[in-house]
């Protein structure tokens, strides 16, 4: 059986809409397709650990209304324990405006709502029974209850997985309690204080090693359609990525920690767990929306042989 996957962090009612060009600052544009979609990022990680066979359960704040309802639904469905999604009374559920363009590049607003009263107490009330598994975050909660769940989950022995989405500058303090970081190129930066903009392939191993002296353990960056590189203290390496026609990024980020977690969950190598990641992320870009573009296992799988044949 497979180590458990706990999932700390946000869930929000994302309202989606087409458009032909994203706005720029203070231009109106007309939009297409409306649709809402359960999301945040944290829910996402869950809802793909859960649609890819993992042993899952989530830990957040939705608000006493008709979204946080939706929002546990959709988890249920695939396959989630959301006992510990707790209601949040006079609060509303979070949501995030998404405007999504043809080739996939989007627009996120989100108004946290009830994802901002998660607190470190909810935490160690969820995981004052766990033993061992593995710990997901991000940074849709409020930082000291994601610095709060980093130490909590250290002191279960779990294995922590921090996404530094939405990207922010980090203390030293919560990256050493990180066994596995999983930036992509925007968050990297951030991270190490330096200009905006994205890392190329032939930087990807600079930037790794200079997180590794933040005090993390191991660096899975997030390169988009380059896939990812890897570097845990001895030498990196380059996953390449699966080439699909992208519709939707949304969730890919959050697709790929859910899969990465589940493989290591069922004590796969870390260069398979991230060859899994890759082909789950890059299939969920094809389809529009955040849970509702996570494949299932069996299509990661029949793309993973593909790619082998």
């Amino acid at each position: 059986m497979s180590a458990p996957i706990t999932v700390v962090g946000s869930l929000n009612m994302d309202f989606v809409v087409k458009v032909a060009k994203l706005p720029l600052p203070g231009e109106t544009v007309l939009g297409g397709g409306f649709r809402t979609i359960p999301g945040g990022k944290g829910a996402n990680q869950a809802c793909a650990a859960g649609k890819l066979g993992g042993r899952v359960r989530m830990v957040g704040r939705v608000g006493d209304d008709v979204f946080g309802e939706e929002l546990r639904t959709s988890l249920a469905a695939a396959g989630v324990d959301t006992a510990a999604v707790l209601a949040t009374e006079g609060t509303p559920s979070g949501v995030a405006l998404i405007f999504v363009q043809a080739g996939g590049q989007n627009q996120i607003v989100v108004a946290s709502g009830a994802n901002g009263r998660l607190a470190a107490a909810d935490v160690a009330r969820a995981l004052e029974a766990t033993d061992g598994g593995f710990l997901l975050l991000q940074l849709e909660s409020p930082l000291e209850t994601v610095e709060a769940a980093a130490s909590a989950g250290r002191r279960q022995g779990m294995r922590v997985l921090l996404d530094p989405a939405p990207a922010r500058p980090l203390p030293d303090a919560l990256l050493e309690r990180v066994d596995i970081l999983t930036p992509n190129e925007t968050e990297a930066m951030v991270l190490l204080d330096r200009r905006e903009g994205s890392v190329t392939l032939a930087e990807a191993p600079e930037v790794a090693r200079a997180l590794l002296r933040r005090g993390t353990r191991s660096v899975v960056l997030k390169l988009g359609e380059n896939g990812a590189f890897l570097d845990e203290g001895e030498g990196g390496r380059h996953f390449p990525g699966l080439k699909v026609e992208a519709v939707d990024a949304t969730a890919a980020g959050d697709t790929f920690n859910g899969a990465l977690a589940v493989a290591l969950a069922e004590g796969k190598p870390m260069a398979e767990a991230i060859a899994f990641a890759n082909v789950a992320a890059a299939l969920s870009v094809t389809r529009l929306g955040a849970q509702a573009s996570i494949p299932a296992r069996g299509e990661v799988e029949a793309a993973l042989g593909r790619g082998r044949q």
